[in-house]
């Protein structure tokens, strides 16, 4: 059976390129090549900005309901292909099809829907200046770039597009070169629909082809999800022509479990914030404080369901809840931290070790870990892993665990556990990150605005004001008596 060849897709339609070009991706969990891609080169990168000026002109001249309804069929089209679109999410990125097949595919659609509904609610303003006045338009920026990470690959192409089309601009999409499919079909999807041609086109390849996104001189905004180190270089390039940008990127986040908490709740909390999507999870609660009241019944509920419940294996399988991580580089990285933690004095309360499932055996899997006797200065406990590796810490007094999860140069997400009322909303106000939350974690709803303090990113995704971030507006002043000139 011949392997597949994808090739670039613009103006509506795939584009071979010039070179030749490719490269392999692999299925994590079977470390099998799937099908290679042809990247971007010169030729593709100059077709892809004519069409997007093209797509731009069609695009922004259709009313905002126009566009709306356009939106809407491509969200039932996702819909409907659900199973189909999460099965290459499973192929592509190793997560489990449990996860993919409820969340990736829906929470995207849920995105686009969500903006599809706000396209026509943007608004100027008008005022009176004496006898004149005037009045604000919102207009879109015109070409953006998104450039997506390989843990969510069709979610954070819906995440980057939903506003951006429906402000009316164009938007050039770099899927990661590890996890490149979704993106694809997502255009196919919006042709279908019948977003003019050039409005979606997807560029494939590696840092080059981002590099070249974030310097073009015709490209308006970059929105980038990523590392923290190749986001300060996306945005560093994006300087030289003044881009807007938006800037989703790494965390090292603390949950804080206070004496009162359910201990259950606060395990299955922790569990999901450091094993779901095996651990790739930009937002993942990897420092875990615990009170000292209450640590042993946590980490013992938290041995015992980690040993219990998960399943590893292949990823197609609806009863595994672990799959692969993205590629052997990666799983070395992981296991890499895990020997330094050993090294340095943690204790691995479980896992630790690399897994070799009956029914993938030839994937990149690493147990579930829970690391305990951490200390804060600890490289486990400041650096992020992005893998299933957990570090539990004892707190005991709330002014100290407050300053203890505040003590990094990241601020993405947290998390706190506690029956007080009180307590939660006066901690949760207290602790520096951009996404919070209280009595639960990692959920992220079209709605709520996501993005971090600190180095953790710029700007915010999803929300209402995240159409503030695709649109520039303009002041027009209207003179309604005759000019006093001294000329």
């Amino acid at each position: 059976m011949t392997t597949p060849v994808y090739q670039n897709f613009i103006h509506g339609q795939f584009l071979a390129n010039q070179t030749g070009e490719t490269f392999e991706v692999r299925n994590p969990a079977t470390d099998e090549v799937i099908y290679y891609v042809e990247v971007a080169d010169e030729s593709i990168q100059a077709a892809a900005i004519e069409s997007a000026k093209e797509g731009f002109a069609l695009w922004s001249a259709m009313t905002p309901i126009e566009r709306s309804r356009i939106l809407l069929k491509a969200v039932n089209l996702l819909r409907e292909r659900n199973d189909e679109l999460a099965k290459i999410e499973v192929l592509d990125t190793g997560k489990p099809w449990q996860e993919a097949e409820c969340v990736d595919v829906q929470t995207g659609a849920d995105v686009i829907e969500y903006f599809a509904g706000l396209a026509p609610a943007q608004v100027g303003q008008q005022q009176m200046v004496g006898n004149d006045f005037y009045y604000t338009r919102k207009e879109p920026l015109g070409i953006c770039a998104g450039i997506g990470a390989w843990n969510y690959p069709l979610q954070i192409a819906c995440w980057k597009s939903g506003p951006a089309l429906a402000a009316g601009n164009a938007l050039i999409f770099k899927p990661s070169e590890e996890t490149p499919l979704g993106a694809i079909k997502l255009a196919e999807i919006f042709s279908e629909a019948g977003v003019p041609a050039g409005v979606f086109n997807v560029l494939q390849g590696a840092a080059e082809v981002g590099q070249w996104l974030t310097q073009s001189p015709d490209i308006e905004k970059v929105s980038f999800t990523g590392e923290v180190g190749t986001g300060k270089k996306v945005v560093a390039s994006a300087a030289g022509s003044l881009k807007d940008v938006t800037m989703e990127l790494g965390g090292k986040s603390p949950l804080l479990v206070f004496d009162d908490a359910d201990v259950s709740q606060a395990v299955s909390a922790a569990m999901l914030g450091n094993f779901y999507t095996q651990g790739e999870v930009c937002t993942n609660c990897t420092r875990v404080y615990v009170h000292k009241s209450i640590y042993q019944a946590f980490i013992d509920e938290l041995k015992s369901r980690t040993e219990q419940n998960i399943i590893a294996g292949d990823p197609l399988d609806p009863n595994v809840n672990l799959g692969a991580l993205i590629s052997k580089n990666h799983q070395d990285l992981v296991m890499g931290y895990i020997d330094k933690g050993i090294a340095e004095g943690a204790t691995v309360l479980t896992g630790g070790t690399v897994l070799k499932p009956a029914t993938a055996p030839n994937g990149y899997f690493v147990a579930p870990t829970v690391f305990i006797d951490c200390s804060d200065d600890m490289t486990i406990v400041k650096e992020e892993i992005f893998g299933p590796v957990m570090c539990v810490l004892v707190f005991d007094d709330e002014d100290d665990v407050i300053h203890r999860a505040n003590d990094t140069h990241l601020g993405l997400a947290a998390g706190v556990f506690t029956k007080d009322i009180q307590r939660a909303h006066r901690v949760i106000h207290r602790l520096q990150a951009g996404i919070c939350w209280i009595n639960s974690y990692g959920n992220s709803p079209a709605e709520m605005p996501v993005g971090g303090y600190k180095q953790s990113g710029i700007g915010r995704e999803n929300g209402i004001e995240t159409l503030d971030h695709y649109t520039q507006t303009k002041s027009v002043y209207v003179g309604m008596s005759n000019i006093e000139s001294p000329f």
